[in-house]
């Protein structure tokens, strides 16, 4: 009886230990993935402020003036044919 006691203990200590290397195996696993995945958030975030810079650069008022009158030809018009609607009611 006590060899099958001995026998069942061992099968379950070798059980144990598997368990314990395949979830220390998993852990590892999924901790290279989360740095994985912060390096690329990381690198995600960099691009995201590099875009805002460019889009900002893009829209600026300056920049947008200069392509009307120089592209478009576009002028101010004199102030005898500025309308405002300001005030106005319908």
């Amino acid at each position: 009886m006590s060899s099958r006691l001995n026998s069942a203990l061992v099968l379950l200590a070798l059980m144990c230990a598997l368990s314990i290397v395949a979830s220390n195996h998993r852990a590892r696993k999924l901790f290279i993935e989360l740095e994985r995945e912060q390096s690329r958030m990381h690198s995600l975030d960099v691009e995201w402020g590099q875009l805002q810079l460019e889009q900002s650069t893009w829209a600026n008022h300056a920049r947008v003036e200069k392509i009307a009158r120089e592209k478009l030809q576009m002028k101010t018009p004199p102030a005898n044919q500025i309308v405002s609607l300001e005030g106005r009611k319908p």
